[in-house]
């Protein structure tokens, strides 16, 4: 996959993470999921655009970690969603999907780019 191609899979991601939050019962609980979902499924869109024009290394790194981490959040925040019977299970589950494969492409890009910064350096994310 290409950085392009990532990219505008992580603004997929977003798009459908704005339309589940639409889905969101207009309830104190709900508007304070849909305020936090939208707040971490659209980050990672801009922090990979960020980490793409990294500074260094170093840089590229931490920007790769934020994406990680907000990517980690949003699924967090569906699984809670699906528990809590607040979104049907045919929007949220296919969202839950693309988290866990977004997440596995970051935990490898991650761990590739801290290798390829110190050969001996290990990171397990």
């Amino acid at each position: 996959m290409t950085p392009g191609n990532l990219e505008n899979r992580l603004i997929d991601f977003s798009v459908l993470i704005c339309h589940i939050a639409s889905l969101l019962p207009n309830t104190g609980l709900g508007s304070h999921i849909e305020r936090q979902i939208i707040r971490s499924g659209t980050s990672p869109a801009c922090n990979y655009a960020e980490a793409r024009s990294a500074e260094s290394r170093q840089d590229f790194i931490h920007k790769l970690k934020i994406v990680l981490k907000e990517l980690r959040e949003t699924r967090v925040w569906l699984i809670n969603s699906h528990r809590m019977q607040l979104l049907p299970p045919t929007e949220v589950e296919p969202a839950i999907r693309e988290s866990d494969e977004l997440i596995s492409i970051f935990i490898t890009s991650v761990n590739t780019a801290v290798r390829r910064l110190k050969p001996n350096r290990r990171s397990e994310f």
